[in-house]
């Protein structure tokens, strides 16, 4: 019996499921998406989707929309080197993934000092000579001890 020649796995699933080609292209063009458009532009845009040779691309702001706009032609010659199978590249303002423009994050809330908290402050803040640098020490302290980083108690705290 003749051996075949060795092929990859990605040729063996294209020839099975003829479907995911495009999800396959479409992973690639997502895992070189930095080296194609550089830094700047990647912070600002994802590759969305691919239809018919033109790919989708999703820009987070209307002024990098602009841009990218303006260097349609030198990107899609880029992306075009890489994947000849991409044609086109059309822009659209939308939410990149992982934005938290939605979930703000919440104030701290301020933690009650203890009367044993204010004998620390007031220690610390004696050993300082010079009574302005004191007092700002004294605020600082206090600053610190209302609004911890860590909760109260836990390791790192002030």
């Amino acid at each position: 019996m003749k051996m075949r020649a060795p092929c990859a796995v990605g040729d063996l699933i294209s020839s099975a499921l003829p479907q995911i080609t495009d999800r396959l292209l479409e992973f690639r063009i997502r895992r070189t998406w930095t080296s194609i458009v550089g830094r700047d532009a990647a912070r600002r845009t994802r590759p969305d989707g691919l239809s018919g040779g033109t790919l989708r691309i999703v820009v987070d702001n209307s002024p990098w929309l602009h841009e990218l706009t303006l260097r349609a032609g030198e990107l899609t010659t880029k992306v075009r080197e890489r994947f000849p199978e991409v044609q086109a590249l059309r822009f659209a303002l939308g939410a990149l993934e992982g934005d938290a423009v939605s979930v703000a994050p919440k104030p701290p809330r301020a933690v009650v000092l203890t009367s044993a908290d204010h004998a620390d402050i007031d220690a610390a803040a004696a050993a300082i000579a010079d009574s302005d640098l004191a007092e700002a020490a004294r605020r600082l302290l206090v600053t610190a001890r209302r609004f911890p980083r860590t909760p109260p108690g836990s390791r790192g705290a002030v």
